[in-house]
């Protein structure tokens, strides 16, 4: 039986694909059950709006549909699902002559935020470079560390470095980043002391004819995962409650450099982002850094003493 909360134009279509899952897809029945509530959301919704039939529903009622889910907080991913339901219905009205094209078909659902791992506030950066031993391998983490926060570089670009691509009297660092792109990132400051202590025992692991800045105990070019293993390690040793790793302190580079310079440009050419909307995301200053930054430097932000 048809829905009685909704017209027969859209209730009846519902559950011959209802009736089609059951007894020709042979899908589960949680599967089942996920696509009718999804499919009589969207038709409740549309009902209220005053369309009667699935015939009247066009590209742009599905973007509203979609963005209906966004303004009532659904994750993209529930979102997708839904517009997956929604597609799979107008393909069954298609296949049984109902419809001639599937409205759903050039709508994208908004793009999942990669979750971004929580950067270390300066406290933490300065507790976990706290590295004072002798040991040649620990000179060698602190240098890799403090060059990593200190240049904001990314795991692939720090070990793909060789002695010849760094100036210590300039302070500059050719750097191989993503898609082969050249460019110069600086560094000063305690990259610089570190990277310094590492190049004078750096001989007691490097073989004569590796190229790299950065060996193993085995006197090759260090790998990803030691270099991951090894921040991993010093971030318990130095008792941070948080884990750390190689692209947490690239993040932390480009956090604490934003809510220092506030110059989104700059961070962006020093991260090697081609575009700047990668560094708004990347980045995450709070709304209230923004706020203050704003009133500072607007000048119609400025409220008159006597108001």
């Amino acid at each position: 039986m048809s829905n009685p909360t909704l017209p027969d134009g859209l209730a009846q279509p519902l559950e011959r694909f209802y009736q089609y899952l059951h007894s020709e897809k042979g899908l589960s029945l949680h599967t089942q059950r996920n696509y009718r509530q999804q499919l009589h959301t969207m038709a409740e919704h549309l009902a209220t709006m005053g369309v009667k039939n699935w015939q009247q529903v066009d590209a742009g009622w599905v973007r509203q549909l979609a963005s209906k889910g966004m303004r009532e907080g659904m994750k993209a991913s529930s979102i997708a699902t839904r517009l997956s339901s929604l597609r799979s219905f107008f393909d069954f009205l298609i296949l049984r002559g109902e419809l001639s094209a599937n409205p759903a078909k050039g709508v994208s659902a908004p793009r999942k935020q990669r979750p971004l791992p929580k950067n270390l506030d300066i406290d933490e950066v300065t507790q976990l470079l706290e590295v004072n031993e002798d040991d040649p391998l620990a000179i060698r983490d602190r240098a890799m560390m403090e060059l990593m926060y200190g240049a904001g570089l990314r795991l692939a670009e720090m070990i793909s470095i060789n002695v010849k691509d760094i100036n210590t009297f300039s302070g500059e660092i050719r750097v191989i980043g993503k898609g082969d792109k050249e460019r110069k990132v600086p560094f000063a400051g305690k990259a610089t002391e570190w990277v310094k202590k590492w190049l004078k025992v750096r001989s007691q692991f490097a073989k004569s004819e590796e190229k790299a800045l950065f060996v193993s105990k085995l006197g090759q070019r260090i790998s990803h995962r030691n270099v991951q293993k090894r921040m991993s390690e010093w971030g318990q040793k130095q008792s941070l409650a948080s884990h750390v790793s190689p692209h947490k302190l690239r993040h932390s580079f480009a956090t604490h450099m934003l809510e220092s310079s506030s110059n989104l440009r700059a961070v962006q050419e020093l991260l090697g982002h081609e575009n700047i909307s990668t560094t708004q995301i990347y980045t995450h200053l709070d709304f209230q850094h923004l706020a203050q930054a704003y009133d500072q430097a607007h000048p119609r932000a400025h409220k008159k003493k006597d108001d």
